[in-house]
């Protein structure tokens, strides 16, 4: 079963159970996720509508920090409990470790040895950890062992 059609599953199961705060954000994936196909007049599949939950989660975080350092708690709380809806459908988030053996392997196949090479090094890396990875950590660690 693809990732679109368990999520369309998911939100038939929460029309049923009357979940109307799930509901609510499963429709917001789906809305994504169709713009996306509209705007592109393609079909997506697995790894895109991925990318599509990072970009929404990574919405979410942003949206986080701003709140809470507006001391708009209550905001924050709501965005959190959307995006917890969201990493549902997202894979197991990587470990620190699997992490860094992942950007060390990257820098080894790619042959990186300074800042110049960060580029070639987050293009091997990204697609292993798309919707694994917050994309800023992954940045930050790529630039430390860079450096």
């Amino acid at each position: 079963m693809s990732l679109k059609a368990r999520i369309q599953d998911d939100m038939k199961s929460a029309m049923k159970a009357g979940d109307k705060a799930r509901l609510g954000v499963i429709r917001l994936i789906l809305a994504a996720i169709k713009q996306r196909e509209v705007d592109e007049r393609i079909e997506l599949d697995d790894e895109q509508v991925l990318a599509v939950l990072d970009k929404m989660v990574k919405q979410r975080r942003d949206s986080i920090a701003q709140y809470t350092e507006a001391g708009r708690d209550e905001l924050a709380a709501a965005e959190q409990a959307e995006m917890a809806i969201i990493q549902d459908y997202l894979p197991e988030a990587l470990t620190e470790a699997e992490l860094a053996a992942i950007v060390e392997q990257a820098i080894a196949e790619t042959g990186a040895s300074s800042m110049r090479d960060m580029g070639k090094v987050m293009g091997k890396v990204k697609p292993q950890v798309q919707g694994r990875a917050d994309m800023g950590q992954v940045s930050a660690l790529v630039k430390q062992k860079l450096a």
